[in-house]
């Protein structure tokens, strides 16, 4: 069951990032670009989620969570950049 959980998670942050890109070509505001790049680095955390729990299961020698919260890390850090950077 969660790995139907992690799967779904991934497709809603792509779907998310897709929207967020689309309304960013029209309207070109620019938080709708850190918006959109904290998206796609969400979709590649929970991608890596998937692989780390479900591809590589705890016992093997793999283990994804350093890149996992770096990538995280860096989604968050996109957003506060664009909401500071944005603000008037």
């Amino acid at each position: 069951m969660g790995e139907i959980v992690y799967i779904l998670c991934a497709l809603t942050s792509i779907m998310c990032a897709v929207l967020l890109g689309r309304a960013f070509y029209r309207t070109r505001a620019s938080i709708l670009l850190w918006s959109t790049l904290c998206f796609c680095l969400l979709a590649v955390n929970n991608i890596l989620l998937y692989l780390d729990l479900v591809v590589f299961p705890p016992p093997s020698t793999v283990d994804l969570r350093l890149p996992r919260g770096l990538v995280y890390l860096a989604a968050l850090g996109l957003l506060v950049f664009g909401l500071i950077w944005d603000s008037d």
